[in-house]
């Protein structure tokens, strides 16, 4: 039982620690990258609030069906530039196991 938990315990580690080296390395090559699209987030940002803001009572109907698949590729472009933090379920499995076995 104990062969079994400690290889368990160094395989999980093993790939634990593979993908952060690698993450580590791409990410401070493109720290340009980063402000780029922190402004480039900024100007989407803003047009969101102007579209938001804007009189559409006035407009024709396709004019505001422009409008609206504006601000669904805006919101998805914003959803890609964010990025954000991806568990898989067999990652979460480990890690539930590995609390349970200790």
């Amino acid at each position: 039982m104990k062969k079994i938990t400690l290889c368990l315990m160094a395989t999980c580690l093993s790939l634990t620690f593979q993908p952060v080296h690698i993450q580590a390395a791409a990410n401070s090559a493109s720290s340009t990258l980063v402000v780029a699209k922190s402004t480039e987030a900024e100007a989407l940002l803003t047009r969101l609030h102007n579209i938001n803001e804007m009189d559409k009572s006035n407009l024709s109907s396709s004019e505001r069906k422009h409008l609206r698949v504006e601000v669904r590729t805006i919101k998805n472009h914003l959803k890609d530039i964010g990025g954000g933090v991806y568990l898989s379920a067999g990652a979460i499995i480990l890690v539930v196991i590995l609390l349970i076995l200790k």
